[in-house]
């Protein structure tokens, strides 16, 4: 299955988690982009951040976001 606009929003959006520390998270504010509020309420349905506008990665997250971090680098450093 390939990337959705879905799936690619949700992506970005764990790629905004500070990956320094676990006492770290983001707010997605209400007036932010449509399509972030949005992405952020799914991570959450999914359980990949604890609370519906961002707050937290959960451990689930956390793995998401090191994978995803892997994938971006390899596609976007030449070989």
């Amino acid at each position: 299955m390939p990337f959705n606009k879905e799936l690619t929003e949700e992506l970005n959006l764990i790629l905004k988690f500070p990956n320094k520390s676990l006492m770290q998270g983001l707010k997605v504010h209400n007036d932010a982009d449509p399509s972030m509020v949005a992405a952020a309420e799914r991570l959450y349905k999914k359980g990949i951040v604890n609370a519906p506008d961002g707050g937290y990665l959960t451990d689930l997250g956390h793995d998401l976001a090191e994978h995803a971090s892997v994938i971006q680098s390899a596609l976007t450093h030449p070989g």
